[in-house]
């Protein structure tokens, strides 16, 4: 039991995609109520190392929820499915997606390691409780309704790449998780505005990758929303002085949140 609070937060890690090595893992979250119940908020490639790295294995997760389908996010879902799949002392473990990502997530991510067992062909089914969101664009887990947002990640002119961040309340704390996202002020204005705390996607290297959200377009947000907004997914490297910069920081490896 967590003492004095019903929600805990963990960055299983803070880096982007191309993070390396022990001291950071791909920007993956661990949500934990009260009541031992745990919500993993994207499943890198190297989940299973940052999981480790908390005494945690493929049997502490039951619940996950993938915001696109990059292998930072989406690429520790084999290992967690067949892992518990072959576990007799496991179940299914429930996937919360958008129906945007069902088919390309099996079709073109996983079904190639996992469509042939022995002796049966396999689906998404056959290794998670898939729970699709709603017409409104939700899901709820143990009682916390998380709105899925749409971001602006990757866009190749013809077809907008879906990704989504979520919007949800922590007791009395509303919270804007953005996911992989570019910067679109205008998209998120309201978000930023009412939001009690902001976990950002946040650019750092000298090479612009035209897909993420960069340091220096982020400072230029007035300080009322800065000073409520954590970076994450960041480069390896010097990092500027956030906080002095009026941001509330740069989230750490293994930084945990309580609400």
């Amino acid at each position: 039991m967590m003492a004095q609070t019903k929600y805990k937060l963990t960055f299983l890690g803070t880096g982007s995609a191309f993070t390396i090595g022990s001291e950071n893992y791909h920007s993956n979250l661990l949500l934990e109520n009260s009541e031992g119940d745990r919500l993993l908020i994207d499943c890198g490639s190297d989940v299973r190392h940052s999981l480790h790295h908390l005494d945690l294995g493929y049997q502490d997760i039951h619940e996950v929820y993938v915001s696109h389908l990059h292998a930072d996010h989406i690429g520790g879902l084999e290992w967690l499915g067949l892992r518990r799949f072959f576990d007799p002392a496991c179940h299914s473990p429930t996937l919360y997606i958008s129906p945007e990502l069902k088919h390309d997530l099996w079709e073109h991510s996983l079904a190639g390691g996992m469509r042939t067992l022995e002796g049966r062909k396999a689906d998404l089914e056959t290794f998670f409780n898939v729970v699709l969101a709603d017409s409104a664009n939700q899901f709820n887990w143990h009682g916390v309704v998380f709105t899925l947002i749409q971001t602006v990640h990757i866009f190749n002119g013809d077809h907008l790449a879906p990704c989504f961040g979520l919007w949800f309340a922590l007791g009395d704390k509303r919270i804007f998780f953005t996911a992989d996202t570019q910067y679109t002020f205008e998209k998120f204005a309201e978000y930023y505005k009412t939001a009690d705390c902001i976990f950002h996607d946040c650019e750092t290297s000298s090479d612009k990758s035209g897909v993420h959200a960069r340091y220096e377009d982020l400072v230029k947000l007035p300080i009322e929303i800065k000073k409520k907004m954590w970076l994450y997914h960041y480069n390896p490297g010097v990092l500027p002085d956030a906080k002095k910069d009026g941001f509330a920081g740069f989230v750490e490896c293994q930084q945990v949140f309580c609400f």
